[in-house]
């Protein structure tokens, strides 16, 4: 029927429906590259594909983005003014690994009178006439009937890629340019609170790390319930305080993946992308008994330190199950550490710091355990530790409740988003 599920009470009436290339046409876009790009200074500023993907908001305002400038030695000269972005203009990706980011855009909402140019790996639509509220575009096409019609469109096997005469084809539909404003006005009341509690999750962050630099330089120490002091820290090698379990994974792997749910949790290093303090709860993988046999086993409350790709990372187990090879398991140090204060030790940047130095490989940089058992580590008294693990644990527990937060919100929007557009 053309309108949408959710609706201002004030509008009625079917939206217009068009084809993205009747309305919008596509203006010359340039290849600079990364290497070509500065962040200190020049005239002209430039959209790069990885950015839409990974900073910049959906209504892009430069003042509020840190945006690379095109070297001076770059000549810009050729480029013809109608190819300089304009407010209302949006700017899709055209490339992605993910299926999930091709064709991802930007509306650029505010240029402060600044040049900018569409660059690598950009398309650039313009609309052709003044039936765009500036403001909606940038969300109409984050609607989920958008996103499905170019992820349809895009082609490719590694790398997914979205062209302008395909994007062209996809429909689009949109109401009166008043409820246009409305919608607008809407999302980006919900944008701007959704903002405020990434910032203030990140400020948390950035004061727990502040905090743990202070509390590892013996800057901030902690006293006992009656006032007195804690005895000295001790400093000795990682391989004095702590043992690491060693182990294979059954080779070839696959041969033992299993999509059975009955299958055995296998944890490994690249699903800790989307692992969130440090706190291993799920997988995207299991194997078959037969594989498990041949792999070693984790429980529940384990600590386990990754030697390569993530390198250096120590994660604290919620599952069960067995591990892949690049993973360490810590053994025999509760006589010497509270589990808490250790897991906040182990991913401190004083640590951390000492791997990076040590590590060895190429592109996927590697830890051996005798780089490992070869780093210092700080001891304080078992009553020390559990003041600083309980007081960074508090700091932890107000990060998780934003993201809480944050999670619930996004949901919301991605409802939305759904609901308020056709």
């Amino acid at each position: 029927m053309n309108i949408p599920q959710l609706r201002f009470p004030e509008f009625s009436g079917k939206w217009e429906k068009k084809k993205l290339g009747e309305v919008f046409e596509f203006k010359v876009t340039n290849s600079f590259s990364r290497d070509n790009l500065n962040y200190d200074s020049g005239v002209v500023k430039n959209i790069h594909y990885g950015d839409i993907h990974t900073k910049f908001q959906t209504l892009f305002d430069i003042t509020k983005e840190v945006v690379p400038f095109i070297n001076d030695e770059m000549n810009v000269n050729r480029i013809a003014d109608d190819f300089y972005c304009q407010e209302g203009d949006i700017i899709f990706a055209d490339a992605s690994e993910d299926l999930n980011d091709v064709g991802k855009s930007i509306e650029i909402l505010n240029l402060n009178n600044e040049k900018l140019l569409s660059g690598l790996h950009t398309l650039l639509a313009r609309p052709r006439k003044s039936l765009f509220f500036i403001g909606f575009g940038g969300y109409l096409f984050k609607s989920n009937n958008v996103r499905l019609q170019i992820q349809k469109e895009a082609q490719g096997s590694k790398v997914l890629s979205i062209s302008t005469g395909r994007i062209s084809n996809i429909s689009i539909n949109f109401p009166s340019l008043p409820e246009q404003q409305k919608i607008a006005s809407f999302l980006t009341t919900v944008d701007e609170k959704l903002q405020a509690l990434k910032k203030k999750k990140a400020l948390l962050e950035q004061y727990k790390k502040g905090v743990i630099q202070k509390i590892f330089s013996q800057q901030l120490r902690f006293k006992a319930d009656d006032g007195s002091e804690f005895p000295e820290w001790e400093v000795k090698k990682f391989s004095e305080f702590i043992k690491l379990y060693r182990g294979s994974s059954p080779r070839p792997i696959n041969k033992y993946i299993t999509k059975s749910e009955n299958g055995i949790n296998w944890i490994k290093i690249g699903d800790m992308k989307s692992v969130d303090n440090n706190l291993i709860e799920k997988v995207s993988e299991k194997i078959t008994l037969e594989g498990a046999l041949h792999s070693r086993k984790v429980e529940i409350g384990e600590l386990i330190l990754a030697n390569s790709m993530s390198f250096g990372k120590t994660y604290q187990l919620n599952i069960s199950g067995c591990i892949y090879d690049g993973w360490f398991v810590l053994r025999e140090y509760e006589i010497n550490f509270n589990k808490t204060f250790l897991l906040q030790l182990l991913n401190s940047d004083y640590l951390q710091k000492q791997y990076k130095i040590l590590s060895t490989g190429g592109v996927v940089q590697n830890i051996s355990s005798e780089i490992v058992y070869s780093t210092n580590l700080f001891k304080p008294s078992l009553p020390e530790q559990t003041k600083i693990a309980n007081f960074l644990s508090a700091i932890d527990e107000k990060i998780q409740m934003v993201q809480g937060q944050v999670d619930k919100m996004e949901v919301w929007k991605k409802g939305l988003l759904q609901k308020m557009f056709v």
